[in-house]
């Protein structure tokens, strides 16, 4: 038997389909963002560790100075998604260094940033159940870090 009255069956397959595909797109667009936000990270250790350990006449420079130049490369190039003046800084950098400051010693440059998502905390909110809700089902975010040891010239 065949039915000859197909009308709207695109809509319904459309339909169907429509939820996988978006939350397909988002997720890559989602894992993007995270992969791209911790190469950043990775290239602001470099640029702090770098700048650290480059001679400089008469002293070297600052742990404050080291750190600078790390938060204005990240402050230059993460997709940051939190938007909470209330959040607490999400950008940590530790500097340690070994020896008295001179030639051949180490600095290490590690930084910690709170990678906040853009869609996952949004669409967990739908799978809610009304009899037990969890305000917060998923972590509001993800810690990446990188860390850099350089020696000194």
């Amino acid at each position: 038997m065949k039915i000859k009255n197909q009308k709207g069956a695109a809509s319904v397959e459309f339909a169907i389909v429509l939820p996988v595909l978006a939350l397909l797109v988002f997720g890559i667009i989602e894992s993007s963002a995270f992969l791209y936000d911790k190469a950043m990270i990775t290239n602001a250790s470099r640029e702090g560790a770098r700048a650290g350990i480059v001679y400089s006449y008469p002293d070297r420079i600052s742990d404050a100075d080291i750190e600078a130049v790390v938060r204005h490369y990240c402050e230059a190039h993460l997709i940051t998604f939190n938007d909470d003046p209330e959040a607490p800084d999400p950008l940590v950098v530790e500097i340690a260094r070994t020896g008295n400051g001179s030639s051949g010693d180490s600095l290490l440059v590690k930084v910690t940033y709170r990678y906040v998502f853009f869609v996952l905390p949004n669409i967990s909110g739908l799978f809610i159940d009304p009899e037990n809700p969890d305000p917060d089902p998923l972590p509001p975010g993800i810690d990446l870090a990188a860390e850099t040891v350089m020696r000194l010239e």
